[in-house]
């Protein structure tokens, strides 16, 4: 449609009575459109996320003609042999609209996903699988395709623009029946949707950071009940709040008993402990797995004369050490400059870095362990699809021994021959300011270990200075949950609560602290939302922009929604329920 001197893309929602003032004719229709869930998705994410419509609708991938095309149901030549309690979990899905299906790492979820898809693809329905990182992508695509060959296409960020057309189209045609893949798969133009998985449930890379700051667990929730499909949650460890809120469907033991001894041992960094283990496995024919909660090189540099931290002359955050790169790096802003010998704080020579980093724990374990081939697993290393693929190829086939990364590592992955896994930074994890601090460690701990010992006996190595906060717990997250949920009611916290954070942000700190106060004032208008804390945020600074946050709790969401809508404006940032308080 024509708007001032160029012409723009529009949707056009419903139709009115042609207005008094004077409008310009539509140039052309694109014959693509939006579906009543589609829209009314939309609408619900705009209003309860607050983004704009635009923002909102800009999430989902158009119809190609509102002709659907015939589907002759899908015959599934074979599937999965289901174990006695397999069998049972996958019958108490089939009687419940959405649940939570609870099974321990190696209980063998994926055949019971399977089992479901089959049988709604012979129904003549289709299927979104969601799962949280496309580094689970190459594994899942193999496993699914044996069974339902080219009916599964993957969808995420990685794959090419020339390879999302053949997508679409495969959809259109009916030749695409089930669509797997990050948190965009939710938003892909399927008709006859039967079934959404949402896979590793309780994992942070669901909510969108940006606008529109939806969750796509939740959205999944929401779009089922208006497609009419059941959705399933699934996760060795749920998040408190899915436990809390739907019906569980349990797996409590490994498909493949294996014994696994864990270990607890003390100190920082790659300790002698870590490489004698390290070594051991290596030189028995065993693969490992070193989990770091840091990315690439992601360290900082300090002084030991003042204790300054290097920071972004932009951003209130330490400069990351890329040693591999040559420089320094702010992961907020993305300014870079080269690395720094001597403190700016007092000129004291040299500086040191603070935590160590994948980059340099691979150096320090090559040094110490003779012909050890490791593979970098985290952002900075894998870049594309293409460099994931190869990197799990060499591991699978036994070329490489030792997977050493970040949080990419507890993400699903399935390898029988990993007889050891060395869990490092949990005390860090632990004592972030962060509520759900307890709930990410023990879900690292978990997810990480569960690697591990899959098909063999295995160590599980555990970096901590007080074993105490995990040992009760090794053998049950349920239990776990049971007590974080007595902790989190106690404490006013989801999933008992609604919270909701604020960011105001503007390159005038003056500005950004009027900002608050003023929308702090209004606030206090509302009785039934508590302001549990404002002002600046932890980061203070990014992008030359000064940052300053207010935290709100409520009872009911309700009320909570009805406070943010009547202080929102151009000048703030709603995140409701937030995941990072950074």
């Amino acid at each position: 449609m024509p708007l001032k001197n160029s012409s723009k893309e529009a949707v056009i929602l419903y139709r009115t009575e042609k207005p008094s003032f004077q409008t310009e004719a539509i140039l052309s229709f694109t014959g693509i459109f939006y579906s009543t869930v589609q829209t009314e998705t939309a609408k619900f994410i705009s209003e309860y996320y607050f983004s704009s419509f635009g923002e909102a609708i800009g999430l989902f991938i158009p119809y190609r003609n509102e002709q659907s095309v015939q589907r002759s149901a899908f015959s599934v030549e074979k599937r999965p042999e289901l174990s006695t309690a397999q069998q049972g979990a996958y019958e108490a899905l089939l009687r419940k609209e959405k649940a939570l299906l609870f099974g321990v790492t190696g209980a063998g979820k994926t055949e019971i996903f399977i089992a479901l898809m089959a049988k709604v693809l012979e129904e003549g329905k289709t299927v979104i699988f969601l799962m949280p990182e496309i580094s689970l992508t190459p594994q899942m695509e193999k496993r699914l395709k044996v069974y339902f060959g080219n009916a599964v296409a993957m969808w995420h960020s990685k794959i090419t623009k020339k390879r999302k057309e053949e997508i679409l189209e495969g959809i259109e045609s009916g030749r695409v029946r089930i669509v797997a893949g990050a948190r965009s798969a939710l938003f892909v133009p399927l008709r006859d949707v039967g079934l959404i998985i949402v896979d590793e449930e309780h994992d942070d890379s669901y909510k969108a950071h940006t606008r529109p700051r939806y969750h796509a667990r939740d959205v999944a929730v929401l779009m089922g009940q208006k497609l009419g499909a059941k959705v399933v949650l699934a996760s060795a460890t749920p998040s408190t709040t899915s436990y809390h809120k739907y019906d569980v469907v349990k797996l409590p033991k490994p498909y493949v008993q294996t014994k696994k001894r864990y270990r607890f041992i003390p100190g920082d960094g790659i300790s002698a402990p870590i490489i004698y283990a390290l070594r051991e496995h290596y030189e028995e024919g065993g693969q490992s797995l070193l989990f770091l909660p840091t990315r690439g090189n992601f360290k900082y540099l300090y002084c030991q004369n003042c204790g300054k931290t290097h920071t972004c002359p932009y951003c209130s955050v330490g400069m990351a050490l890329h040693r591999k790169r040559r420089h320094l790096k702010c992961h907020y802003c993305n300014f870079t400059e080269a690395i720094r010998e001597s403190c700016t704080h007092c000129g004291h020579t040299p500086l040191s870095s603070e935590r160590i980093g994948t980059q340099e724990a691979m150096e320090v374990i090559q040094e110490a362990i003779e012909g050890i081939k490791i593979e970098q697993f985290d952002r900075d290393s894998i870049t594309t699809a293409n460099k994931l693929v190869k990197a799990l190829r060499r591991f699978e086939s036994g070329e490489s021994h030792l997977l050493l990364g970040t949080q990419m590592l507890s993400k699903g992955h399935d390898y029988p021959n990993i007889t050891l896994a060395v869990i490092m930074g949990l005390d860090h994890i632990m004592g972030m300011a962060d509520y759900r601090s307890r709930e990410r460690a023990m879900s690292l701990l978990f997810q990480i270990a569960g690697r591990s010992g899959r098909a063999k006996e295995a160590e599980v190595l555990i970096q901590t200075a007080d074993p105490t906060q995990f040992e009760p717990y090794l053998g049950d997250y349920e239990q776990f949950l049971r007590d974080e949920l007595l902790f989190l009611e106690i404490a006013e916290y989801p999933p008992f609560v609604s919270l909701a954070r604020i960011l105001i942000a503007h390159k005038d700190e003056a500005k950004a602290s009027k900002i608050t106060l003023d929308t702090v004032t209004k606030l206090k208008a509302f009785d039934e939302v508590e302001i549990v804390g404002h002002g600046k945020a932890p980061v203070e600074r990014i992008a030359n922009k000064y940052r300053f946050t207010i935290l709100l709790r409520a009872k009911k969401r309700l009320p909570l929604l009805r406070a943010l809508h009547a202080v929102d404006c151009r000048e703030i940032e709603v995140d409701m329920d937030p995941v990072e308080f950074s």
